[in-house]
């Protein structure tokens, strides 16, 4: 695997680590990075960090809720993960991103160690991939990219940033992701598709056609059920 950042964790000097969120997601990648350090010991986990002052003190999954998000800048030591993205808010890793204007190198790279990764494929800085995800060859993904278990990712496909695959998907063979697409737990998409950006598959879908940017299309074949859910009624700006 090439990994467009160079902090997958560094062997014999672990370094601090923040996860962004405190979700389902954020604990899944919390036990990724746990899983890793089994192995060998990479990552110091210091904690999550939350917007929702409630949580602030909480203890989740064994690790402190330290605080909002904006306290990754009272440690310029720790990488970070955005761990966020909800089905009902999947523009969230992007407005953080966008908020917290780190430098592309705090941003760790987390593969689980089930994770099947050719030697062929990338994966970009803050992308996290959990337990049983299979990148074959040729896979391009880009970066803040959340690929859940069990996601099959064949030769040839490029994912672009901000996507989230859910558990189970499989994606065909020289598929295109643009940019935020959402591909829901246990679909299958059709082999050299283009899925929109900003787009959402709805979960268990067959999608056998290309699907517009931010149309949320379900079903088996798959058809065009509306816009989709997109928080405030749009995605972010786009970035040149």
């Amino acid at each position: 695997m090439r990994a467009a950042s160079p902090h997958t964790g560094r062997p014999g000097s672990p370094r601090p680590l923040l996860l962004v969120g405190s979700g389902g997601f954020a604990r899944e990648t919390a036990e990724a990075v746990r899983a890793l350090n089994a192995l060998e010991r990479r990552w110091l986990l210091r904690g999550f960090l939350d917007d929702n002052p409630e949580l602030h003190g909480e203890t989740v999954g064994g690790l402190p809720i330290l605080g909002p998000v904006e306290l990754v800048h009272d440690h310029p030591d720790a990488a970070v993960v955005i761990a966020t993205g909800r089905p009902d808010n999947y523009v969230s890793r992007r407005l953080i991103a966008d908020r917290l204007e780190l430098d592309e190198d705090r941003y760790a790279t987390i593969v689980h160690p089930t994770a099947t990764v050719g030697e062929t494929c990338q994966v970009g800085g803050g992308s996290v991939l959990l337990a049983h995800t299979d990148l074959t060859a040729g896979v391009r993904l880009g970066r803040h990219v959340a690929v859940m278990p069990q996601v099959v990712i064949p030769h040839d496909v490029g994912v672009d940033d901000h996507v989230t695959i859910a558990s189970g998907a499989r994606i065909g063979g020289g598929c295109k992701l643009a940019e935020g697409a959402y591909i829901g737990s246990g679909a299958c998409l059709r082999q050299e598709l283009r899925i929109g950006s900003w787009a959402m598959v709805g979960m268990g879908s067959i999608v056998t056609r290309d699907v517009p940017r931010e149309r949320m299309w379900k079903g088996a074949p798959a058809r065009d059920a509306g816009e989709a859910p997109l928080p405030n009624g749009g995605p972010p700006p786009h970035r040149p």
